[in-house]
């Protein structure tokens, strides 16, 4: 009976001892879980801050997408799993991508060349469009890609303004770059890559075209495409080009931009369409 007795108090002793060490260790746990917390969040603060400028992108890349049919697209598991890897990807080069990079890179933008950011950093390249583009501090912020400090007092309807008037004052600023040395040279490379467009003339046999605008004051009339074979301007082909605003080419640029390159002006077609029926040309007075 004493044995017995022995054993059993030491095995309350040993199981009062367990229990303490697994109190003592809650107790720890619990304490240090605020702390954990606490780095946790100021984590994801770091990782939202670094991101911002990639979410607008997205955002805004998906409202400019519009909208499209799902029934067109079939919705399966091995297409949503390729998606979601491509959205990874994509997610990531957005992060890298500077916001002017990304801008010339939607579709329809093909005509815009990259501002170099030391140019549009000068003040004196920039003069008199703050009183031309809304929220121009928050806009010019965005292009270069500066995070503003009161940018989290916005509301969602007026970030959606800043995006529009970025657009709209890298466009005033573009047509301002595309007449200097750096902005020539930029635009040339588009030209012998032939990201402008050719004329439709026929007997113009594809030369490529420069894009002009018909006015330089903002919101008069759409980009148009100048063909210097023919001397005639066209609309382009692609409906979103055909949506940009000819103010961010202006009136100027196509001419001087062949003025200063002169070599590769073309000579004026030498054939004309000369309407005729059953083999017969058309008298003047008929036509």
């Amino acid at each position: 009976m004493y044995k017995g007795e022995a054993r059993s108090a030491k095995q309350d002793s040993v199981g009062r001892e367990e229990l303490g060490k697994k109190r003592a260790d809650v107790d720890g746990g619990e304490r240090a879980g605020p702390s954990s917390r606490g780095n946790g969040s100021r984590d994801r603060e770091r990782s939202a801050g670094g991101t911002a400028g990639a979410m607008r992108r997205s955002s805004a890349t998906e409202a400019r997408a519009g909208n499209f049919d799902k029934s067109t697209y079939p919705d399966d598991g091995e297409d949503s799993d390729t998606d979601s890897e491509e959205s990874d990807v994509s997610g990531s080069d957005e992060e890298d991508t500077s916001w002017i990079a990304w801008f010339c890179s939607l579709k329809g933008n093909e005509f815009f060349c990259e501002v170099d950011d030391e140019y549009i950093q000068d003040d004196f390249n920039l003069s008199g469009l703050s009183s031309q583009v809304p929220y121009y501090d928050y806009a010019l912020d965005l292009i270069l890609d500066v995070e503003s400090p009161n940018d989290d007092m916005l509301t969602e309807e007026q970030h959606e303004m800043v995006e529009s008037a970025a657009e709209m004052l890298y466009g005033l600023i573009h047509v301002r770059y595309i007449l200097t040395t750096r902005g020539m040279s930029a635009m040339l490379e588009k030209y012998k890559n032939v990201d402008f467009g050719r004329c439709p003339r026929v007997y113009c046999s594809g030369q490529p075209c420069l894009p002009m605008g018909q006015s330089d004051i903002p919101r008069t009339s759409t980009v148009k495409i100048y063909c210097p074979k023919c001397e005639d301007i066209y609309y382009p082909r692609s409906k979103y080009q055909g949506n940009i605003d000819g103010a961010y080419f202006g009136t100027t640029f196509p001419h001087l931009f062949l003025m200063t390159y002169s070599y590769i002006k073309p000579p004026k077609p030498t054939q004309s369409y000369v309407p005729r029926i059953f083999g017969f040309k058309l008298h003047s007075s008929a036509k």
